[in-house]
């Protein structure tokens, strides 16, 4: 899933050098971390956070086929 962020990540964003992404796991679920340029955050959410859905929604699918649950998170 990391990997997955991390490109559609880079190709939204202007500084992709600056993309980072963390994944953490328990036996509950994934955690995805992604991290931008402040000047890229609003690239990565989108107006009313559409883009943001848009990347969550396409995580969580491609999640499904292993059945696993994964939370995507926007940190500054």
């Amino acid at each position: 899933m990391k990997e997955l962020v991390e490109v559609i990540a880079k190709a939204l964003v202007d500084f992709p050098e600056e993309v980072v992404v963390t994944e953490t796991e328990d036996e509950k679920a994934i955690l995805v971390e992604l991290r931008v340029a402040q000047s890229d955050m609003g690239k990565v959410i989108g107006k009313q956070g559409r883009i943001a859905k848009a990347i969550r929604s396409v995580v969580k699918a491609a999640a499904s086929k292993e059945d696993k649950k994964v939370n995507v998170e926007i940190l500054q």
